[in-house]
């Protein structure tokens, strides 16, 4: 069966949904990694018997240290395949050229790289908005999209309404991604 690492940053509903729909079905999520030592995701994945590391990047001097401190620690995993969901980190080039990833974003890329996404794309004059999974390069955010899916934003939704569909959108595209990517 085929391997992969998560990473994630802080609540873990993305990694709770991978491990829910991946997990032991069509993949191995043999390690899940967190930069913040706090993040409630750890509990998620410890409660599905996966190990869980801890990188945290305040004890690194560098962006650069930390990347070759996490490409070190995914390398002792094998994985066939890396997936951000969720990971609140801008990678160098450390991490890209050696780390096969995806990532997770909440917004039709390119629009709205970076943080606060869903804010950003709330509180834009977008009528069409949605989420990515794209392939981790050294441009953040500007790999090549694997997967979109949109809707129709709704003038009366509230900033929890529309975040709640982006999250809908997440876990229903995240898995496939993954799918399609191990299976092709």
């Amino acid at each position: 069966m085929k391997k992969i690492v998560a990473l994630f940053s802080g609540e873990g509903t993305n990694l709770a949904n991978l491990i829910e729909k991946i997990h032991r079905k069509h993949a191995i999520i043999t390690c899940a990694i967190t930069n913040n030592p706090d993040a409630a995701g750890i509990a998620k994945a410890r409660a599905a018997g996966i190990p869980v590391e801890v990188c945290d990047h305040k004890e690194y001097e560098t962006r650069e240290a930390y990347d070759a401190a996490l490409v070190e620690m995914i390398r002792e995993y094998d994985p066939d395949l890396v997936v951000l969901c969720g990971f609140m980190r801008i990678l160098t080039s450390v991490f890209t050229s050696n780390i096969r990833s995806i990532n997770l974003h909440p917004s039709l890329l390119p629009a709205f790289k970076g943080s606060r996404a869903i804010e950003r794309s709330f509180e834009s004059d977008e009528k069409t908005c949605g989420v990515s999974v794209h392939w981790v390069t050294d441009e953040l955010d500007g790999g090549e999209i694997i997967l979109q899916k949109s809707f129709t934003k709704n003038s009366s939704d509230t900033l929890e309404e529309f975040s709640a569909k982006i999250r809908q959108i997440e876990h229903e595209i995240l898995p496939l991604s993954v799918l399609k990517i191990l299976h092709d």
